[in-house]
């Protein structure tokens, strides 16, 4: 499908809140092939979401430890989470370090899915992931671990006021670019 086709599509999918506020947008390189071109999400014609793309407005990790030492990311730590840590050690650490040693071990998993969700960030792998988003279900772009699948979604008409109001625990773990997507439209519901 023709970039022209595709954006059209996906900006039909917007949310009236956000039609003329968000937009999807690719430059291509015609004459230089070994350019691949880049893709953005603009909100109101501000550079938002670039790909591949270290110096837009939304947060980019360069490393594991970066994600870790980041005091703005809350993870909520389950009981079950707190038995498998209890269990690993025989029940001989303290409660307090037990908390500690499991949100560890559930950054270093976010970290992990964050720093590879960043780097397929392309202009080739928007579209592919745009084609994919229209589709698939809203649900399985929800829940996908996909930055741009979660950010097609949160934009996307479907999603209603009261889905949105309940996804705010779930967001918390997702990346900077899918969070900031989720307070824009947020604000705008």
């Amino acid at each position: 499908m023709s970039w022209s086709k595709l954006k059209q599509q996906l900006e039909s999918f917007l949310s009236p809140s956000l039609q003329g506020k968000v937009e999807y947008r690719a430059t291509g390189y015609r004459y230089l092939p070994d350019k691949a071109g880049i893709c953005y999400i603009t909100v109101d014609k501000k550079n938002i979401l670039n790909m591949n793309d270290a110096t837009t407005l939304i947060k980019w990790y360069t490393s594991e430890q970066e994600i870790k030492n980041d005091s703005r990311i809350d993870i909520p730590i389950s009981h079950e989470q707190l038995e498998a840590v209890r269990m690993n050690t025989d029940g001989k650490i303290p409660e307090d370090r037990l908390i500690v040693i499991a949100r560890s071990r559930k950054l270093s998993e976010l970290a992990k899915e964050l720093m590879a969700a960043q780097a397929s960030l392309s202009k080739s792998n928007f579209i592919t992931v745009a084609n994919q988003f229209l589709s698939t279900s809203i649900e399985e772009s929800i829940e996908s671990k996909d930055i741009i699948l979660n950010i097609l979604a949160l934009a996307d008409r479907r999603v209603g006021k009261k889905r949105i109001l309940n996804m705010s625990e779930k967001i918390k773990l997702k990346h900077p670019a899918v969070q900031y997507f989720y307070e824009l439209r947020l604000n705008t519901v």
